[in-house]
């Protein structure tokens, strides 16, 4: 028996939205940047022993984010490994949404390399059509930096979400009003931006196998299994904007993380702890620059095979000094530390951040020397802004020397080449391209 497909009615009026993807963001920008890389296999993430991005010519070959260096070369011998350099990363985001705001100020920065924009509304502003604009914004990225992005353009963020994706690399996919229907008949509900496994896995059950067969249900019927969240990616599939395009920038921070993978695995508890120490310093350093002060601490550990252990604490009253904390960080160390164990990074995150700055004392406290540790952490960070972060550091970091050094030590491109003026902390926001003339 045969499914009639049927059109499906607009609600609402309908809107032009963009969302631009850039395709393998980072071993694109690697091949920008040096042009003898490209068509050939390259992959980042030579810091971190796995697979950050892999170019498509890698994909090609079957290697895939997060896949271990050793088992990608088996597969590849020609394979290029680089380390990655999140500082131009964001350099070339940075200007890919510049691009976009040329066209249109109403630009949501998603993630480094994809976000959304609203060109409603600007067909009489650029005497171009819809698509026309779109393919232009490709153009203009594609052309002044030299990487390649994927669009999609349709009427809400949960269908350019799916459109984006659906003819990469370099694509473009339109989906009109009255084509909702036939593009969501060849879209899997694992495809649907907000589905995850679990929710997947249920809708199946329900004998649903594509976003068509979900958007054909009732509201009643999305809501009551998947709540508000159902509800709303229904919605959006449909061709109704629930998630408008917003261009605030993100200033709420919620926590605050600092993580760092060793280059070689290391058995050092000495070595192991100076890690944590240094993570807990960048940590507070940020703390302190957005001015917050944090309540709740949690320090992990992460052995060579991946296995992770964690320890949360509570602190009686909000801090943002790093050497008030650091008695509590060397107890949950000596709690998770298993001597013999072979560890390969150490995360520390802050959380129930807030700008309280009233000083509430418990009884037994010393207020002269809290508050002079306090003074003595924003002296460091004075030092530090004039000289270069970590030029003072706590005294278990001078144990980070102390470590075997790889491959995998290996700095980007960019940090050995650099322009005259320019030092190891201070560089020009400039990408530097490596071309033989």
């Amino acid at each position: 028996m045969t499914t009639t497909v049927q059109p499906i009615t607009l609600s609402s009026f309908p809107r032009a939205i963009v969302h631009v993807d850039g395709d393998a963001f980072f071993t694109s920008v690697e091949q920008s940047i040096h042009p003898s890389l490209k068509g050939r296999p390259v992959v980042t993430g030579k810091e971190r022993g796995i697979i950050a991005c892999a170019s498509y010519e890698a994909k090609a070959l079957g290697i895939r984010r997060g896949v271990g260096l050793w088992e990608a070369r088996k597969m590849c011998r020609d394979l290029v490994v680089l380390p990655s350099d999140y500082e131009m990363y964001s350099l070339y985001s940075k200007r890919m949404f510049d691009i976009l705001r040329r066209y249109t100020p109403v630009v949501e920065e998603h993630s480094i390399d994809e976000g959304f924009a609203d060109i409603s509304g600007l067909r009489r502003v650029f005497h171009a059509s819809y698509e026309e604009i779109a393919r232009r914004i490709q153009a203009d990225i594609h052309s002044e930096l030299d990487i390649g992005v994927s669009l999609g353009l349709s009427l809400s963020k949960g269908l350019v979400k799916l459109a984006s994706k659906f003819r990469k690399p370099r694509g473009f996919t339109p989906v009109a009003g009255h084509h909702i229907h036939l593009f969501l008949q060849r879209t899997p509900l694992e495809e649907v931006w907000g589905f995850g496994r679990n929710t997947v896995q249920l809708l199946q059950k329900h004998g649903l196998t594509t976003a068509y067969d979900f958007v054909r249900r009732p509201e009643a019927w999305a809501t009551r299994w998947l709540g508000k969240v159902g509800r709303d990616i229904r919605t959006e599939l449909r061709g109704g904007s629930v998630m408008p395009v917003n261009p605030e920038e993100k200033s709420a921070v919620a926590t605050i993380s600092k993580c760092k993978t060793f280059t070689a695995p290391s058995e050092d508890r000495a070595f192991v702890y100076a890690k944590l120490v240094r993570n807990v310093e960048s940590a507070f350093i940020k703390l302190r620059r957005y001015d917050l002060c944090a309540r709740e601490m949690i320090v992990f550990l992460r052995r060579a095979d991946y296995h992770q252990e964690a320890m949360e604490a509570k602190l009686n009253r909000p801090t943002s000094s790093t050497q008030e904390v650091l008695p509590l960080v060397r107890e949950l160390f000596d709690a998770l530390y298993r001597p013999g164990a072979t560890y390969r990074a150490t995360m520390i995150v802050l959380g129930k951040l807030n700008a309280d700055r009233s000083r509430q004392y418990e009884l037994f406290e010393d207020p002269v020397r809290i508050d002079a540790m306090a003074r003595a952490s924003r002296a460091v960070d004075e030092i530090n802004g004039r000289f270069g972060k970590h030029k003072v550091c706590l005294g278990p970091s001078l144990d980070l020397p102390h470590h075997r050094h790889t491959e995998r030590d290996e700095l980007p491109w960019r940090r050995h080449h650099l322009l005259q003026g320019e030092t190891a902390r201070k560089r020009l926001h400039l990408p530097r391209l490596c071309v033989d003339v």
